[in-house]
């Protein structure tokens, strides 16, 4: 059975629609659900602007000797283990509340400085295209004098690899700047792919509105109109906060950030801020889906009711006539008529005529 079978399946039982955890549940002291079956894997890069030396799966016991102090250093982590949180961290001297960051998951993005280092964390985002849902995997950095430290959850994707083409380029601002520069470029890519994700949210949500506005919405359009909303929120749940964390660096007066970089870390600000704009523009629309939605279903129930009033107004005619002449009394007009019958059965349909004519000339339908 494949995904998308189960997904619309899974539409069939009301119970499921009612499932919030995956938007509630960001509670960092809850247990890890990392597989710690898997292992580590670490790479390095030591630069500068004339060298470069990278080191692809390097073991743990080889980090300490491999650091050099004349450069810049990126070791990035993929899988987290506690053990190797903790040898990292008397390696680089890494206090235990970072440490402890680092080993939680569902961490709100945030930017902290401890003992002359800066730690941030934030959320990588994914759109699936096969669920048609936003994914996200938590990525920190620790930023020291000459290293930077990244952490990843997930060892098979990131928005890592144009950054690490462009450490391969002598000339790249990358090779010849600072290391917080390259914690700006990994800032950097990270937004810019919130706006992938976004513009895949406002596909899907202009889709749904054409949908909805053309009148061709069916019995799962509210689970669709549902669907969306939550992935806006976990979307927005994720780079709200990491507009304050980008703030703080811009704002910060600590020394690993130099100020000739502050200017690139405003432009990622500036990213940052257009893509709040544009959620909370994609969040307005997703409630005027709804709402229009919802008229729309309430204006059919209306048309509904006022055919069948029309019909129920048109009946009364024949109901009261026939009424009176079936009461059991001896002496009724035109009782024993001959014509009492045709009689009868003209006034119920000549009413009902009637009553059409007046209601359109009201303009009732």
């Amino acid at each position: 059975m494949t995904n998308t079978t189960k997904k619309y399946l899974s539409l069939l039982n009301p119970l499921d629609l009612l499932k919030t955890k995956k938007v509630l549940q960001v509670n960092p002291t809850l247990a890890t659900n990392r597989d710690v079956l898997k292992e580590t894997v670490m790479s390095l890069y030591s630069y500068s602007s004339s060298t470069l030396q990278k080191t692809d799966s390097i073991a743990l016991h080889q980090i300490a000797s491999s650091i050099e102090a004349s450069e810049n250093n990126w070791l990035n982590v993929d899988i987290v283990k506690k053990d190797v949180v903790d040898k990292l961290s008397e390696i680089f001297t890494i206090h235990p509340l970072i440490a402890e960051d680092i080993l939680s998951e569902n961490q709100r993005p945030k930017m902290d400085e401890i003992d002359e280092q800066i730690y941030c964390v934030l959320q990588m985002l994914y759109y699936n295209d096969i669920e048609n849902s936003v994914e996200n995997e938590q990525v920190s950095f620790v930023l020291g004098k000459n290293f930077l430290l990244s952490f990843q959850d997930d060892e098979s994707r990131d928005h890592f690899n144009p950054i690490r083409e462009k450490l391969k380029i002598p000339v790249s601002k990358c090779r010849t700047n600072t290391i917080d520069y390259l914690l700006y470029s990994l800032l950097d890519s990270i937004v810019d792919n919130y706006y992938i994700v976004m513009e895949k949210l406002g596909a899907n949500i202009e889709l749904l509105e054409e949908t909805i506005s053309k009148g061709k919405g069916d019995n799962f359009t509210m689970n669709r109109i549902n669907s969306l909303r939550k992935e806006m929120i976990i979307y927005r749940r994720n780079i709200v906060p990491t507009r304050d964390l980008i703030s703080s660096l811009v704002r910060t007066d600590n020394k690993l950030i130099f100020e000739r970089n502050k200017r690139y870390f405003k432009d990622v600000q500036d990213h940052i801020e257009q893509a709040v704009d544009l959620s909370e523009n994609y969040r307005d629309m997703v409630a005027n889906i709804r709402d229009l939605y919802i008229n729309q279903i309430n204006l059919k129930s209306n048309e509904t009711m006022k055919f069948l009033t029309i019909i129920t107004a048109l009946l009364a005619p024949a109901t009261v006539i026939g009424g009176i002449f079936g009461m059991n009394f001896d002496r009724i007009p035109y009782l024993h008529n001959v014509y009492g019958f045709w009689l009868a059965v003209s006034m119920m349909l000549i009413a009902p005529l009637i009553m059409l004519w007046w209601f359109r000339k009201k303009g009732w339908y």
